[in-house]
């Protein structure tokens, strides 16, 4: 079986074509334009939704070309639904929409974060892990069970993403910002005491990204260094807590933020503690792409028919532990 994924929450744009073959999927194609901002600036809605208008017909024609796929092979066509900026999630769900009426292929609406968790899943082989999902749009503790991912921590406030990119672009970098904080943070070895804030498993970021403003303000890469020890700190806290809770035995780190070598360091040495396997999503595909678009709607195919045009909805904000999943 063959599907087309499109990714369009935020300043992504991709295409990806993945073919599933009894359990397992196989990535034939992933193409993506990704809107830049003006350094110091963050994500304009309306601007990346023109991007991604303008650059969709590029990237699909790309896709299917590295592919070696035409449009009339396509099983069905997935489409990242929510959540996340409403003008860009429209974009990618006109082109799902025209693609499927005009070709008569099954279109599904997919849950953009449990594409993060399903895709990680399958490039690592991790089968029941406990996942910490951390980007721009979210920092959750998540386990499966009874058809749903259920939450088990979470931020009260801002994302880990959105901590990176805000102290990024305060310091006039363009989003995302956390590969240039990463490369800083590691020229330093010098720790500054800043806010550490870990209630039950949540964590909350604000009071941390307004006292290192101050640190930056002073000296860059003491201020970025200390920012992610403590803030992946409060990750790994909350992170062991749920393990010893859930008594898992593998642990998955998904989104943006995964591509840190530091955070995967921190987690490592919780994995060690408590005895379990751990997996991180490959950096290539850490960041939103269509590939985990297009695994969900192959996964989600065998178990329910394709979504009428008409319910084909986009949603700003939708939980994805609100969403039943049935395979």
């Amino acid at each position: 079986m063959i599907g087309l994924g499109i990714e369009s929450t935020a300043h992504t744009f991709s295409c990806a074509i993945l073919e599933k073959t009894g359990k397992g999927g196989k990535i034939l194609s992933d193409v993506r334009k990704i809107y830049r901002p003006p350094d110091g600036e963050g994500i304009h809605p309306r601007e990346a939704s023109r991007h991604h208008a303008e650059n969709s017909p590029m990237v699909l024609s790309d896709c299917l070309q590295k592919a070696g796929v035409k449009i009339t092979d396509l099983d069905i066509v997935s489409y990242a639904a929510g959540p996340g900026l409403g003008p860009c999630l429209r974009i990618g769900a006109v082109v799902a929409r025209s693609l499927a009426s005009y070709y008569d292929i099954p279109i599904y609406p997919v849950n953009h974060a449990i594409g993060h968790i399903e895709l990680g899943k399958m490039l690592t082989g991790a089968k029941d892990p406990l996942v910490l999902l951390v980007s721009g749009g979210h920092t959750m503790i998540l386990a499966f069970l009874s058809k749903k991912w259920r939450v088990f921590g979470e931020t009260l406030d801002i994302t880990l993403g959105q901590l990176l990119d805000q102290l990024g672009r305060y310091a006039g970098f363009a989003s995302p910002c956390g590969e240039k904080i990463e490369e800083l943070a590691s020229k330093s070895n010098n720790y500054v005491s800043l806010p550490y804030v870990v209630k039950g498993n949540d964590v909350s970021f604000s009071g941390l990204l307004s006292a290192t403003k101050h640190v930056i303000s002073k000296n860059l890469e003491d201020g970025y260094f200390s920012l992610q020890e403590t803030a992946f700190a409060m990750i790994g806290e909350a992170t062991e807590r749920a393990l010893s809770f859930t008594r898992k035995k593998e642990l998955l780190i998904v989104g943006g933020v995964a591509a840190n070598k530091r955070l995967s360091e921190i987690l490592m040495s919780v994995c060690k503690r408590q005895n379990c396997k751990f997996f991180v999503s490959p950096k290539e595909y850490a960041g939103d792409c269509g590939s985990q678009i297009a695994w969900v709607g192959l996964l989600e195919s065998p178990h329910k028919s394709g979504a009428n045009l008409e319910d084909t909805f986009v949603r700003q904000s939708w939980r994805l532990d609100t969403v039943e999943v049935p395979y």
